[in-house]
């Protein structure tokens, strides 16, 4: 039977972007669950938050905002310990016809907006000697990306970034890592992977027989803001079920 590792993060401050919702929600809420202040991000407020979550209206995308957005977190609660850089995504789009300003949007969401929040955290981060910054990147970004090139390249670009700063910022004791997140459901995973038939096949080609959930992606964020995971900076830590079953293996007589 699977336990829940607990943490105590009492005291604590994290920011997730993109916590209004889905997979984002999840952590925020499993944060909070471990008596962490919460804030969250996005450009429209949610119906309703816990009451340990505080939602702040900003666009990552902004460096003005972004930096807001730390500044008001820090002025409310005296810190910042946790930067969970989650907001990210991409509608399908071949590369032919990608025009420049969804190219840029794409850039902007996934890899722009991130460094935006880390600059925004570092000073911070500084002065009160240490932090975690964990960007959520995708398997997109580590493998070919066909239909989602601008995606995977901005994804990709996010691995270098986090064992990038990872060095820079190690010496002010602020951790950077990255979790590689595998095939996940979501709200919207009818559009991204088809019909509960087409989902469910999804899930059987996974080493372990099923899409990630949001508990997995929030348990992998746990551990490594955890003092568990004190010495591990730059990681990418593959949140991904045992990976994508090679498409060859199926087409060779036995595989």
């Amino acid at each position: 039977m699977s336990k829940t590792v607990t943490y105590d993060f009492s005291g604590k401050v994290a920011i997730v972007t993109g916590g209004t919702r889905g997979l984002g929600r999840k952590i925020a809420q499993r944060l909070a669950d471990s008596g962490c202040k919460v804030a969250v991000c996005g450009r429209n407020a949610p119906d309703d938050l816990p009451q340990a979550i505080t939602f702040h209206q900003a666009d990552i995308r902004d460096p003005d905002q972004a930096r807001a957005l730390v500044d008001a977190v820090v002025a409310a609660h005296g810190r910042i310990d946790i930067l969970v850089n989650n907001a990210g995504g991409s509608p399908a789009s071949g590369v032919a016809t990608a025009s420049p300003r969804f190219i840029d949007a794409i850039l902007k969401l996934n890899l722009v907006g991130p460094l935006y929040m880390a600059q925004a955290a570092y000073p911070h981060m500084v002065a009160q000697k240490g932090g975690s910054i964990i960007n959520i990147a995708s398997v997109s970004g580590a493998r070919p990306s066909p239909g989602t090139s601008v995606y995977g390249m901005a994804k990709a670009g996010l691995l270098n970034l986090t064992q990038s700063l990872a060095q820079e910022w190690g010496g002010d004791a602020i951790r950077v890592n990255a979790i590689v997140a595998g095939l996940m459901t979501t709200e919207n995973a009818e559009a991204t992977y088809g019909d509960a038939e087409a989902q469910a096949a999804v899930a059987r080609s996974m080493p372990l027989g099923r899409m990630g959930e949001g508990d997995d992606l929030a348990g992998a964020v746990l551990w490594l803001s955890s003092d568990d995971a004190s010495w591990v900076s730059g990681a990418r830590l593959q949140v991904d079920g045992g990976g994508e079953r090679p498409y060859f293996l199926d087409l060779v007589k036995g595989g």
